[in-house]
């Protein structure tokens, strides 16, 4: 049975964007901590070129874990969010739920970036809001809400707890507001 997290590749296509244009504001904290790994650079590209229709489907479910692995060569927790967030971004081609995610690695590497604003979190939630297409909000509207259905990355897990949890919870309740 198909979760209701994956979107339809039309959908996937839209999100990717999005998602490929949050995790690339956090993409200099990874490089600065390792300037030779294009791991993430190339997951972020590849989540545009997917959405352009320049990369199928089944491709990019085979690479989609490249730049997660990413992520273990860095020491610092906002290098970390960073590849993550480029890894959620590229599996959004798999499932669209991970734009989701790529959104909250990219607030939580903001928060990290800048500690001593409490409010750069806030502050890229805000901007990743501004930046959705009505397509890619009508599309994420879609998903089902955070922790409501296992098949996928909303399901119990790493994206529902925590920093995380607290900034995709903030997301969809925006997203459910303006498409009513």
């Amino acid at each position: 049975m198909k979760s209701s997290q994956t979107l339809s590749e039309a959908d996937r296509r839209v999100v990717a964007l999005w998602a490929a244009d949050c995790a690339e504001r956090a993409l200099d904290l990874f490089e600065i901590e390792a300037p030779q790994d294009g791991r993430p650079r190339d997951a972020i590209t590849r989540a545009r070129a997917f959405a352009r229709g320049e990369l199928s489907t089944a491709d990019e479910i085979r690479r989609r874990f490249v730049a997660g692995r990413a992520a273990s060569e860095v020491s610092s927790p906002a290098a970390v969010a960073a590849a993550r967030s480029a890894a959620q971004a590229s599996g959004v081609a798999h499932m669209g739920a991970h734009a989701l995610g790529a959104a909250a690695y990219a607030a939580k590497a903001a928060g990290l970036r800048s500690p001593e604003r409490p409010d750069a979190v806030d502050d890229e939630i805000l901007w990743q809001l501004r930046h959705l297409s009505t397509e890619a909000r009508s599309a994420l509207a879609s998903l089902p809400l955070l922790g409501e259905d296992s098949a996928g990355p909303l399901g119990p897990g790493l994206l529902s707890s925590g920093t995380l949890g607290v900034i995709i919870r903030r997301i969809q309740a925006d997203l459910s507001t303006r498409t009513r």
